[in-house]
């Protein structure tokens, strides 16, 4: 190691401004668009108009004239791409030659435009006709024992759509229907419920506009939700603190130039987001959290001694909660020196963010990833739904739960069906309205259908959309397990890396975009999603379909369905593939209370709000109140400190939306050109004898007698807690064992994965 000091790389560009638009550009000039990709982009996210099919963020009654955001308009952008991904592509190359190519070229080959099925012969997909695929999926589908089959759904598909692929799955004989959720969000869907019986956010988009404080943890705004930026920059001007607790210095919580505000935009003047930015260790955040309790815990005591009121709500935690004695004495027992060892933040830190607290009337708590992907992540939402209760922070005006979940309707598939937990499920309404006893036992998680594809159990995947096989955790040893299987099927836009580690039999089945225009035999169709915050938008598109042989979601649902299953006067696919309204009839008739007037209300401006019982302070947990929850571990992490052990927190840039690479630019943390490199602060690189540019390989270090090991990173000094490293997501996937994962969802603990850097040996 040379004497120079190291500095970290140093990011000066805010998020938005004129980087933003730079980066929209990027990728208009490489995938170059019909010129009327204007228009398309004028009607996102807005009444009438199409559904932004990247995040979930919610879309205002009263839009902006632009309201989409940097990722919104480039996921639109290289969906409406010119380039096409035809049979003379696949005519040209085997799969096993197109499984060396990287993940992005694939995706930049264009929009798939037929239907193909896999020939073991050519080893190469070649073009069949929508009838052949049906025929021959079903006929495979008939021979399977229906618990072998999986049902997988990434984050995209409507809610009609959704609701008939569950059904048809529970009608086939199984709930084995995770959905990307299980890789994301699950553990707020189980954490969350536990403690206030909801099992998404309590907030609404209105909220943010009478809040005092944030309390931010976990999720980075900047590249994974940019219209966040502009509520959050609106309350910082109105006085608002946001007290932010993140690893990483994420530019999309720190500076801000709003690209619709022309004066910004001509002085360059950015907002400054965060009031406090602590940069907790990975997993640290229980720590963290009891600290700021047992600061607002000795404040309330202490006022109380001296005669003052106190700053607990009393009334609140006497009338709504649990368990709250209970946690005060675990508070009080935990030593300060245990939680700044847990969370690497100083106690004067911790406390003055416990004051910011303390003066707010109104508190929002924000969180994603960051908190929830750990061996012990449920226990870190028990304990920011601790703080919030504390003060009455849940089921009032401008305070609550704000998870900021990924995928645009992500949460809307659970909603309506997508789960592998029967007890979510109406099962008896099913079963009446569609005249079948449906199947009752619990189905297979993420993690569970990857062991099953391991141990030979599962023996056929359908996969609506999204890359499942990028990703998994322990991808190198799942990839060999995959191609075992005896079917796969992809319903999918873009050829991607999951597609080519295929079963003995494997369909690639290409579908609508939602800006494309959907037409069946009643005319135009209209599918509605859900979004962070409970609504529900319908969405309309307007453009002309990138090949004449493409069909829409639900019309493949429905043809694997009739091809599958018994015919049935209760079910008549073709009648609900012809007109989308009918499905939505059979979705209010399922979810009566959330979804009356289905039809009537889905283009409500701002759409309709289905409700939520901890938003009104009914709290469907055991006790009938929410609870103050005990944590029994200090840190999140499932595998401690170790001499030579560090733990790897997997990132997204902003030049990508989950396993899909638009670019080679993550330009809000300065980083540019490539995605094969290891971020470690100096005084770590110090310490372990490495140079910037050194390259190096990652082992896991799980303990486990697998070897794991992800090779040729580049080491780039970044500002990171000691003992954290960090790397992009999927490409650090392999080095997560498939067990690692919160213990109460199974969701993968992404975020603070145990390795060890190893030097690479030259050739």
């Amino acid at each position: 190691m040379t004497d120079e000091k190291v500095e970290p790389v140093t990011p000066s560009e805010p998020a938005g401004g004129w980087g933003s638009l730079k980066g929209i550009g990027s990728v208009f000039l490489r995938e170059l668009p019909s010129p009327t990709i204007v228009q398309t982009l004028l009607r996102q996210n807005k009444t009438e108009g199409f559904m932004c099919s990247s995040c979930a963020w919610g879309k205002p009654a009263h839009p902006h004239k632009f309201e989409f955001c940097e990722n919104g308009a480039k996921s639109t952008i290289w969906e409406l791409t010119k380039n096409r991904c035809t049979p003379e592509f696949f005519a040209k190359y085997t799969v096993t030659e197109l499984l060396e190519w990287r993940d992005y070229d694939l995706e930049m080959e264009g929009r798939l435009t037929h239907p193909m099925r896999y020939d073991e012969a050519t080893d190469k997909y070649v073009e069949c006709t929508w009838e052949a695929a049906f025929e021959g999926i079903g006929s495979s589908l008939k021979t399977l024992d229906p618990k072998s089959v999986v049902f997988y759904a990434s984050g995209k598909a409507g809610l009609e759509a959704s609701y008939l692929y569950a059904l048809s799955a529970r009608l086939y004989g199984n709930n084995n229907l995770p959905d990307s959720s299980n890789m994301c969000h699950e553990t707020t869907s189980v954490g969350l419920k536990k403690v206030i019986g909801s099992p998404v956010g309590t907030c609404v988009l209105e909220d943010f506009e009478h809040c005092d404080a944030i309390f931010y943890f976990g999720q980075n705004p900047g590249t994974n939700s940019p219209r966040f930026l502009h509520p959050l920059q609106d309350a910082v001007k109105r006085g608002c603190k946001i007290i932010t607790f993140n690893p990483v210095r994420e530019q999309g919580l720190l500076r801000f130039v709003n690209p619709q505000n022309p004066l910004q935009m001509l002085t360059d003047d950015a907002t400054e987001l965060s009031h406090m930015y602590l940069q907790v260790r990975p997993g640290g955040d229980i720590a963290a959290l009891m600290g700021l309790c047992k600061h607002v815990l000795a404040v309330d005591a202490a006022r109380i001694a001296e005669g003052s009121p106190g700053v607990l709500d009393r009334a609140f935690i006497d009338q709504h909660t649990h368990g709250f004695n209970a946690f005060v004495d675990i508070a009080s027992a935990v030593t300060w020196e245990t939680i700044e060892a847990a969370s690497g933040l100083a106690r004067a830190d911790l406390m003055a963010a416990a004051d910011v607290y303390i003066a707010s009337e109104r508190v929002i708590g924000v969180y994603g990833m960051g908190l929830t992907q750990h061996v012990h992540g449920s226990q870190s939402i028990g304990m920011l739904v601790n703080l919030m209760l504390l003060r009455g922070n849940i089921g009032r005006q401008g305070a609550g739960m704000s998870p900021v979940r990924g995928h645009s309707n992500v949460q809307g598939q659970r909603t309506v069906g997508i789960s592998e937990k029967p007890e979510l499920v109406p099962l008896d309404k099913l079963a009446e309205m569609f005249d079948f006893e449906p199947p009752r036992e619990k189905g297979l998680t993420t993690v569970d259908a990857c062991e099953g594809i391991r141990d030979g159990s599962v023996k056929g995947f359908i996969s609506l959309g999204g890359n499942f096989v990028r990703a998994i955790p322990d991808r190198a040893i799942m990839e060999e397990a995959w191609t075992r299987q005896e079917i796969t099927v992809y319903i999918a836009t873009k050829l991607n890396r999951s597609h080519l580690v295929h079963g003995k039999a494997s369909y690639l089945l290409p579908c609508l975009v939602r800006s494309e225009e959907d037409i069946q035999a009643s005319g135009p169709q209209s599918v509605s999603i859900e979004d962070s915050f409970s609504h529900i938008y319908g969405s309309i598109g307007k453009r002309a379909p990138a090949s004449e042989h493409l069909l829409s979601e639900l019309a493949i649902i429905a043809g694997i369905a009739k091809a599958t299953l018994p015919e049935h006067p209760k079910r008549p696919w073709d009648e609900w593939t012809a007109d989308y309204s009918r499905v939505r009839d059979l979705i209010a008739e399922t979810y009566a209370k959330e979804f009356h007037d289905f039809n009537q209300r889905m283009f409500q401006p701002g759409g309709f709000y289905r409700g939520n019982p901890a938003h009104d302070r009914i709290w469907k947990t055991e006790s009938g109140r929410a609870e103050f929850t005990h944590p029994t571990v200090i840190s999140a992490l499932g595998i401690g400190d170790a001499p030579g052990r560090y733990h790897l927190i997997t990132m997204r840039s902003n030049d990508q939306f989950n396993t899909t690479i638009y670019g080679f630019s993550d330009r809000l943390r300065g980083l540019e050109g490539s995605r094969t490199i290891l971020l470690i602060n100096p005084a770590d690189m110090a310490r372990a004898g490495l140079n910037e540019g050194d390259v190096v390989n990652l082992t896991g270090d799980a303990e486990d007698g697998v070897h794991r090991e992800v090779s040729g990173l580049t080491v780039t000094p970044f500002n990171l807690p000691d003992g954290c490293l960090g790397g992009y997501y999927p490409e650090m996937n392999p080095l997560i064992p498939l067990w690692y994962h919160d213990e109460a969802s199974k969701t993968p603990a992404s975020k603070g994965v145990p390795v060890r850097i190893v030097r690479s040996v030259s050739p």
